[in-house]
């Protein structure tokens, strides 16, 4: 198959790249209609311009990028490599610009969100599924984070908002809060457990005797806490609440967890609680906080969304099992 033989260039033709988006529609269009003259009739011009320009680029790469010999304007090889990535980069472009005209209305580039352990991530993925509907170019990032971690990424610039914030740690800094509310907490075992089998309130000195699995501290500047461990208690550190509760399933040790992700589990028999005569891991106080001053349409977005009650309620309280 013969190439169309390079048409010559003036001296004052102008240089740039030989690929354009224009030419990217153009072929296209060609592609979908099997035709020039179909193609021309689509994109408003004439069909001329259309042969003139697609002969110029196949001149400029030296390839063929047409079969001409048919009835139909048939993708060479070379054509269809070409048209595949084009239409890529024609997504590309049409996803910049969109991102442009968010930006310019007030939309953040990238919206860092800390989530707290101890709170149910349903209603987050509800939230995000709302989010997603208003074709925002915002990129949202999450962090999980645990104790003293929500304070620290907001402190040090990680998170614009932080959900499930221990109150009780708050430092000081510039940002605002409000109250999420209440995580509330639960001592669990798996059924085959030693402790399962004891019929009374656990004891601080029945509890140290068996290993406590712990979600580390999350913080990197301020200081370390800890929440509901005994002194000399063995531990083991796990990476994650859902790593936490999977080890207690399995039965590599015990301790509290918040109701709001531990009920499933005890509605399944795979956890059991128990009670303890320890009455000061029972509940902590939850905050929702982000950094000020509040400038983007995002994160306007999420406050206004967690100004409902029965939202908060849904992330520190979880979802109830069924029956």
């Amino acid at each position: 198959m013969a190439r169309p033989p390079p048409s010559a260039a003036s001296p004052d033709t102008p240089t740039g790249p030989p690929i354009t988006p224009e030419l990217l529609v153009m072929l296209d269009a060609i592609a979908r209609t099997g035709s020039f003259a179909r193609a021309a009739r689509e994109l408003d011009k004439v069909p001329s311009a259309i042969t003139y320009a697609v002969r110029r680029l196949e001149d400029k790469l030296d390839v063929l990028l047409f079969d001409r010999s048919g009835h139909r304007a048939v993708l060479t090889p070379a054509g269809t490599a070409l048209l595949e990535d084009g239409r890529v980069v024609l997504q590309s472009l049409e996803d910049l610009a969109r991102r442009v005209r968010r930006i310019a209305t007030g939309w953040e580039l990238e919206l860092r969100i800390a989530v707290g352990a101890v709170v149910a991530w349903k209603p987050i993925y509800d939230l995000i599924e709302e989010f997603q509907a208003l074709g925002s170019a915002t990129k949202l990032r999450f962090s999980s984070e645990v104790l003293s971690g929500s304070w620290d990424a907001l402190a040090a610039g990680r998170a614009d908002l932080a959900i499930g914030a221990d109150a009780s740690t708050a430092p000081p800094g510039r940002y605002e809060s409000r109250p999420l509310g209440e995580a509330r907490f639960t001592f669990c075992v798996a059924p085959h457990h030693p402790l399962a089998r004891v019929e009374h309130p656990l004891t601080p000195a029945e509890i140290t005797r068996h290993c406590a699995i712990v979600v580390a501290d999350t913080a990197r500047a301020l200081p370390p806490a800890t929440r509901n461990l005994l002194d000399q208690q063995q531990r083991i550190v796990m990476p994650t609440m859902q790593a936490k509760v999977d080890a207690q399933i399995r039965g590599l040790g015990c301790g509290y967890l918040p109701r709001a992700l531990a009920g499933v589990y005890l509605a399944q028999g795979l956890l059991v609680e128990k009670a303890t005569q320890e009455r000061k891991f029972g509940s902590e106080r939850l905050l929702y906080a982000w950094r000020t001053p509040v400038q983007g349409q995002a994160l306007k977005w999420w406050l206004k969304k967690l100004e409902s009650e029965r939202l908060c309620a849904s992330l520190t309280e979880g979802t109830p099992a069924p029956a």
